[in-house]
């Protein structure tokens, strides 16, 4: 009775260890989750192939650049997942802060996602803002003009 009365309390002791240790779990951890971040994006928009990511400092943000140069924005939901979409071409204007680590950002056709973002670097917040520049300048206005016939 007395190695059963023992081996009980051991259990429990586990139990309590294991459970105590889930509810301490710190949500830094996965604050930076990328394949999670890669999983709903990919489930948002399935046809759109991710050069890079980058995070905000607090996690609750992700800029999210496609392979062909276009931008995208993921902004953390309930349940630890992101609510995605694509930054359409002159939707967005973009200040930078004074720290020169990040930037302000308003969505002009969707403001609820509008806000401040700081990264944990100034190059990263640049890079981040050309992707948002690349953006802005719409396909055809980057296309040269082609050469005149007229030339002699």
């Amino acid at each position: 009775m007395d190695i059963l009365s023992w081996s009980i309390i051991g259990v429990l002791l586990i139990l309590l260890a294991f459970y105590s240790s889930r509810l301490a779990h710190n949500d830094d951890e996965g604050k930076n989750d990328i394949g999670l971040a890669l999983l709903d994006f990919g489930r948002a928009f399935p046809n759109e192939a991710i050069r890079s990511l980058h995070f905000t400092n607090e996690g609750a943000a992700v800029f999210v650049r496609l392979f062909d140069n276009r931008a995208g924005f993921m902004r953390k939901v309930r349940g630890g997942h992101y609510a995605c979409r694509l930054i359409a071409p002159g939707a967005v204007r973009v200040q930078p802060l004074e720290n020169g680590r990040g930037f302000a950002v308003d969505f002009t056709d969707d403001p609820p996602y509008s806000g401040t973002f700081e990264f944990a670097s100034a190059p990263e917040a640049a890079e981040v803002s050309l992707w948002l520049l690349e953006n802005y300048v719409h396909p055809e206005d980057r296309e040269e003009p082609a050469p005149s016939a007229e030339r002699a």
